[in-house]
């Protein structure tokens, strides 16, 4: 019997880097998954390393978008009964321009990253709350505490959005506001805030000479693998974690070490 037994649990983002890692590892603990993804070729990907792995459903969803994130939660409570586990991982990230100073890219940024996890969980916690009981895990960044990324140079030339770190840093917000407000019916809320975690979109946003930087100053000098992150979110999503709520917990090799 794995941890998770027979717990039905979406996870956002999960066709590739850390969501598909934590399919997997939901899987393996014996849950029913439902791999809620917007990109075509990343969701038939991800399903095809996850098949013959344990009970998986595909749903295509734009959690930016109000109608499919509770549609989202409809065809889960359809195919499985019920949500007993969300994981908010999805996140504009793979394509994110991070020197992009508009209003406009901001408020697209926002749009997914912040108001997507909240319009899925506005979704979910009604089921949740029906059944007295849900755990939910947000995902945050450690790119939340790194205040001087990315450089802006010698030159003012306006001020920048800090799109993506800003988001992050909401969801950790986020994270306690629905704690507060969701404990009545024995829902957990927490969060994961990753270091940086060798997925395919780091590599190619993220430049090497950040990374090896950035590794050097962790106090173990090494990355993440989205498989390194994978245990922690078992944990907020079990029952051992059934007294933790409004937690972040950051996954970085000992960056980032806030009280």
């Amino acid at each position: 019997m794995g941890r998770l037994q027979d717990k039905v649990a979406i996870i956002t983002g999960a066709g590739q880097g850390i969501g598909l890692a934590y399919a997997q590892r939901f899987l393996d603990e014996g849950a029913k998954v439902v791999v809620a993804e917007i990109n075509e070729d990343r969701a038939a990907a991800g399903m095809n390393t996850l098949e013959g792995k344990g009970d998986a459903l595909l749903v295509q969803t734009d959690i930016s978008d109000e109608a499919s994130a509770q549609a989202c939660i409809d065809k889960t409570v359809e195919a499985f009964g019920t949500v007993d586990i969300l994981v908010n991982n999805a996140a504009l990230y793979y394509d994110i321009d991070n020197f992009d100073p508009s209003f406009d890219y901001l408020k697209k940024v926002f749009a997914v990253n912040q108001f997507g996890a909240w319009l899925m969980v506005r979704a979910a916690a009604p089921v949740m709350a029906k059944q007295q009981y849900g755990r939910i895990i947000n995902q945050s960044s450690g790119a939340a505490y790194a205040y001087s990324f990315p450089s802006f140079g010698d030159d003012f030339t306006g001020l920048g959005n800090y799109s993506y770190s800003i988001t992050k840093w909401g969801i950790v917000g986020l994270t306690k506001f629905m704690a507060a407000q969701l404990g009545n019916w024995n829902i957990t809320v927490n969060c994961i805030a990753p270091g940086v975690t060798m997925t395919e979109a780091t590599k190619k946003i993220v430049p090497d000479f950040f990374i090896e930087g950035m590794t050097a100053q962790t106090a173990m000098k090494s990355t993440l693998e989205p498989e390194d992150l994978a245990g922690a979110c078992v944990f907020f999503a079990s029952d051992d974690a059934k007294f933790v709520t409004g937690q972040t917990l950051v996954i970085d090799g000992g960056l980032a070490m806030p009280a």
